[in-house]
């Protein structure tokens, strides 16, 4: 078993592959879902916690499996929640080949359920991502967010009751677009599979990280050999409104925001320094990468 603890995913050995797996779930992230009434997207959410967990170590996916629960089955709510999955599925290459609905009267609460993913990946092992050969200087390369993703909605549920707004009220911001705080919290995780794996596939990829529960200040240094940590160009990329409208309305602190939310940023590459103006160059589109930070000698992640 590798990387051992602390790996996004876990690795097994099989002949010359490596089968990478993970489990995950969408957390409190839910409560919003019983709260607005969408259940389409947590589908998605589902499948992007344990897919971009999979593909940090280079793997790319082969089977997914769910697992959804509630007291007393809904079927329009399993069939929209069962929807999302799917669409992450096509979205990430995965086959949906199965999973539990389980009834269990009694356990939750009326109206409410939770859902767990099973996710299967594979990459050989001479091409396996693991971070080793990362060095000083070596360049920290962002991925965007839509939005908070799946971490952090125990924090964002109390910023939300102290803020006196309700899910549809509209979400402060000044940059003309209109929509409400419900629907920029429930914006479904990113999955990062196509353009990761295509970035991948031209070199110059030392180590990947998924910004999950831990923001950029414990995520960051998992994948970093000892001695080594990161410093962080605070202003180098766009941070959502979202996030800038939960710190007003919360109170928060710089240091809580980056150590509990993803600020922006879904997916940190590390690269070498050769190979980083072209892997910029060539995400310009849709999904833009930005350069955040640097490799440095030291522990943990500083913020400049």
């Amino acid at each position: 078993m590798t990387p051992g603890i602390g790996g996004f995913s876990g690795l097994f050995a099989l002949g010359d592959d490596y089968l990478a797996a993970s489990a995950d779930g969408v957390g409190t992230k839910l409560k919003l879902a019983f709260e607005t009434g969408i259940h389409d997207t947590v589908g998605i959410d589902l499948v992007a916690m344990c897919v971009n967990d999979i593909i940090t170590s280079g793997a790319r996916p082969l089977f997914f499996l769910d697992y959804y629960a509630t007291s007393k089955l809904d079927v329009d709510v399993a069939e929209k929640v069962i929807k999302g999955i799917k669409v992450g599925c096509q979205q990430s290459g995965f086959a949906l080949l199965g999973g539990e609905t389980a009834e269990m009267l009694g356990f939750y609460a009326e109206g409410e359920y939770d859902l767990c993913g099973f996710a299967l990946g594979i990459v050989e092992k001479d091409k396996v991502i693991d971070g080793n050969n990362i060095v000083k200087g070596d360049v920290l390369i962002g991925l965007p967010s839509s939005g908070v993703h799946s971490n952090g909605f125990s924090l964002v549920r109390r910023v939300l009751e102290k803020s006196g707004l309700s899910l549809s009220d509209q979400l402060p911001r000044n940059d003309g677009i209109t929509t409400t705080v419900g629907e920029a919290l429930v914006a479904p995780t990113v999955i990062y599979v196509k353009q990761v794996l295509e970035i991948i596939s031209k070199g110059g990829v030392k180590g990947l990280v998924h910004i999950t529960g831990g923001g950029f200040t414990e995520n960051i240094p998992r994948v970093f050999p000892s001695g080594l940590g990161a410093k962080i160009f605070t202003g180098s990329w766009e941070v959502p409104p979202v996030f800038s409208w939960l710190q007003q309305a919360g109170n928060i602190d710089d240091a809580e925001m980056r150590r509990t939310f993803n600020m922006g940023i879904g997916m940190v590459l590390v690269v070498g320094r050769e190979s980083a103006d072209r892997i910029i160059e060539e995400t310009r589109g849709a999904n833009p990468a930005s350069r955040i930070g640097e490799v440095i000698q030291g522990e943990g992640v500083q913020y400049v």
